[in-house]
């Protein structure tokens, strides 16, 4: 598995291997063909680094992928979800502690937040992360239509995490309906 990713994706079970393939083809399509992608060991999740060469921000990835999607919705057969992600720690309390502290910035002073929580192959609760990931960050709190989501998707002894809009992740079924 990469240890440092800034896209996680989701696919159906068992479709792991064809996921790779398709999101390492779009990303050269979107401009990054030196991307790397990989299997995480959960079924149905994986994980892509863009090229440190084209530096492209996980949010403009997310961009182009859905101006393909609008245009040839085709391309998209087992990509479920592409996730951003801006951080990617060790899984430890502390550690995501500070993470989040440094990630909250983006939360402006008059915006509400909320931590939502993907874990994986941890025994840590998600009561402890959030607690945690929201221990330093000054902000109001809105659990049902928060301004951004500070995102903690833990993979075992990885974390990735984000500070999103909810339209910041590219949901493929719910677009190609649109």
């Amino acid at each position: 598995m990469l240890r440092d990713f800034n896209l996680l994706a989701t696919t159906s079970r068992g479709n792991e291997e064809n996921a790779c393939s398709e999101l390492w083809y779009l990303l050269g399509e979107v401009g990054d063909s030196a991307a790397t992608v990989d299997k995480t060991g959960v079924a149905g999740l994986i994980a892509a680094k863009t090229a440190a060469k084209t530096a492209f921000n996980p949010f403009e990835i997310i961009g182009k992928l859905r101006k393909i999607l609008h245009e040839r919705p085709y391309e998209f057969r087992y990509t479920l979800r592409v996730i951003p992600i801006e951080k990617v720690v060790r899984t430890d309390l502390g550690v995501i502690q500070r993470a989040a502290t440094e990630l909250a910035s983006k939360i402006g002073e008059n915006e509400t937040f909320r931590v939502t929580v993907e874990k994986r192959f941890t025994q840590l609760s998600t009561k402890d992360i959030v607690e945690a990931a929201a221990a330093n960050i000054e902000r109001n709190v809105d659990l049902n239509k928060p301004d951004k989501i500070l995102l903690v998707e833990v993979i075992g002894g990885f974390t990735g995490m984000s500070v999103i809009k909810p339209e910041d992740i590219l949901s493929v079924m719910k677009e190609k309906i649109l």
